[in-house]
């Protein structure tokens, strides 16, 4: 395990405009103390962050959530892409981003720039031209300049170059490489360092999470780009993960052989999908990849920190890209927290789990079974403790072969023996002490014991 604070990283945050969000956010916490996703990545020497954009902004119950001690990083989804922020050849719009830069800062929470230059999200001005290579490099330089120029002193890293490479390795064919060869990712790189010498400068991309031929290619360039003495600071891994394709492979060794070439690793984009509907298996598989892509960072000295790509489904990029795909973040589409995926985070990240709506004390579970010899009638009435909840997940076993069929007044699965209820529609908001009640028929052969432990929210109930 590192120091809880490297000093390299320190002291590149000292030099910043932002070194008082930035040493804030990174401050190292006791252990003891530290309960929401970010302290205990600070507890680790991390940082913990979301993504966000500015429609977002004016959405009070989730900036409430994104500007508290769950985060301590902000990516601007968004408002700092060529499109926002040169819309026009020379003409420059600064409004977005600094919107979303205010917003940390009255936070206290650093900045994740994103991104210098992309393929994807170029004004028609650029994309139209019938550029010379002298002439695409000026722009470039110049876009770059007066952007990162702008925000000098007040983001901690760029994603200067994002997604350069195809799934099989090589170059991706856009713009930039058909004009400018191999050679745009150093101009770029050298442009930056120009525009803001204090700011960490990454390459970032996707499916470079695990061992394989896209994350070589990524690996030979920065190798390459090293040995030339080109400015570069670190390599963003995206993470957009799905439960319906294996982890990736040694995602541990990989974030080293990267931090062997002497760059810092971060986790820049994280969201892990699936199919839906979710059940208690594709939540538990997600769960898990949660827990290992913390781990691996946390393996690695080098690794910064975690960022997910928003962090609820309200505001999720997925459905809208992956049809029939989401639920892909620790909080629902409601600001509930997940209680087995924000629960898998925080205890990846030394904590003790748990999650849910606004957590509860001291729960309580009255069960009883009406049963006539091969089923029975489970009713179950909830007390929540001492405070209120807004969203619940009850969970608790059978000890036989008890069968869900048919459930009632909330959303029941079950898992082998395991059995799983969320609030319905109405019955989700609990304040301290109230109670709500719900049902289920259950099948089974031999003997029908009444279970005898019972979490809401992650947490045990009496």
């Amino acid at each position: 395990m590192p120091s809880p604070l490297r000093p390299r990283l320190a002291a590149v945050l000292a030099l910043s405009l932002g070194v008082f969000l930035a040493v804030t956010a990174l401050a190292v916490r006791p252990a003891s103390a530290a309960s929401t996703l970010n302290q205990l990545a600070q507890a680790q020497g991390r940082y913990f962050g979301s993504a966000t954009d500015n429609p977002e902004l004016s959405d009070t119950p989730y900036t409430e959530i994104l500007g508290s001690s769950e985060f301590g990083a902000i990516t601007p989804g968004n408002s700092m892409k060529w499109d926002a922020t040169e819309p026009s050849q020379g003409q420059f719009s600064f409004a977005g981003g600094d919107a979303v830069v205010n917003f940390a800062k009255a936070h206290n929470q650093i900045v994740r720039g994103h991104t210098l230059l992309w393929h994807n999200q170029l004004p028609g001005w650029l994309t139209s031209g019938n550029w010379t290579a002298a002439q695409l490099t000026s722009i470039l330089q110049n876009h770059i300049a007066n952007v990162a120029g702008h925000y000098k002193g007040q983001v901690y890293s760029w994603d200067v170059v994002n997604e350069p490479f195809n799934d099989d390795g090589t170059y991706r064919s856009d713009l930039w490489y058909n004009t400018l060869g191999t050679g745009y990712i150093a101009t770029a790189l050298k442009a930056a360092r120009a525009a803001d010498p204090n700011a960490k400068l990454y390459i970032n991309d996707y499916n470079i999470d695990g061992l394989g031929a896209k994350s070589d290619a990524m690996y030979n360039l920065v190798k390459s780009l090293k040995a030339q003495g080109v400015p570069i600071d670190g390599v963003g891994f995206q993470g957009h993960l799905a439960i319906q394709y294996s982890f990736p492979t040694d995602m541990a060794g990989n974030l080293q052989r990267f931090a062997d070439l002497g760059v810092d690793v971060a986790i820049t984009e994280l969201d892990v999908r699936m199919v839906l509907p979710a059940d208690a298996t594709k939540v538990a598989t997600q769960a898990e990849y949660y827990t290992n892509v913390v781990k691996a960072c946390l393996t690695v000295p080098r690794c910064v920190g975690i960022t997910i790509w928003d962090y609820t489904d309200k505001y999720s990029w997925i459905p809208g890209v992956f049809s029939g795909q989401g639920s892909a973040l620790p909080w629902d589409e409601n600001l509930n927290k997940k209680p087995d995926v924000y629960g898998a985070i925080s205890t990846a990240l030394g904590g003790s789990g748990g999650g849910g709506g606004g957590g509860t004390t001291s729960c309580r579970v009255a069960y009883s079974a009406n049963d006539w010899g091969t089923g029975f009638t489970a009713a179950i009435t909830i007390t929540n403790g001492s405070s209120a909840i807004s969203g619940w997940t009850l969970k608790y076993s059978y000890a036989g072969n008890q069968t869900l069929s048919q459930g009632w007044s909330g959303t029941w699965s079950q898992s082998g023996k395991d059995v799983t209820v969320t609030n319905a529609s109405w019955n989700g908001t609990l304040p301290a002490g109230a109670s709500t009640s719900v049902g289920a028929n259950f099948t089974y052969t031999g003997t029908n014991t009444a279970p005898t432990a019972f979490t809401l929210n992650g947490t045990a109930c009496t």
